[in-house]
């Protein structure tokens, strides 16, 4: 455990799906100039000052990327050439930002793309309908698999199928 929350190691592919509804959490109850804030997490009360990373401040000040995501963490950025989302207080983040994962199994199609994800120790969800049809041939068989046995169960019906898992 780490600060009030579980910390799960994972790789971040740095998509911002995570962060595209953060304001609903993270609100800036004071700006303090120098691109420093206060933010106040909506659930639990924690109050965290953050600061923009100096690497990122152009970024940070360029709001287009997220103009279509109204509900975005205040600090999420995206880099329109690379595609590629950036916390723009990474280096200051509240602990529920450095603690989160959005995947503990990563499975990517054929083609490199997210075709679904496993969240904690067995919650899935699919991207594709055909991951999403296997899944559900699947799921029966691994019902009564302590959590090893599910998990290689899991990646070799996976990788035979011709997908790729990440852990």
């Amino acid at each position: 455990m780490v600060g009030r929350y579980a910390a799960i190691a994972c790789e971040c592919c740095q998509c911002g799906n995570c962060c595209s509804h953060m304001q609903l959490v993270h609100t800036i109850t004071e700006e303090r100039g120098n691109y420093t804030f206060v933010v106040c997490n909506y659930y639990s009360g924690d109050v965290k000052e953050v600061r923009v990373d100096p690497d990122k401040i152009a970024l940070y000040e360029d709001r287009s990327s997220i103009d279509h995501l109204p509900e975005a963490c205040p600090f999420l950025r995206f880099d329109t050439k690379t595609g590629k989302a950036w916390c723009t207080v990474h280096l200051t983040r509240p602990d529920i930002c450095r603690d989160y994962c959005c995947w503990r199994l990563l499975i990517l199609d054929p083609h490199g793309r997210r075709a679904g994800r496993v969240l904690y120790r067995r919650t899935f969800i699919s991207d594709s309908a055909a991951l999403g049809r296997l899944w559900e041939e699947l799921q029966p068989a691994l019902n009564d698999l302590d959590d090893r046995e599910w998990d290689a169960a899991f990646i070799s019906v996976l990788t035979a199928s011709g997908y790729r898992v990440r852990q």
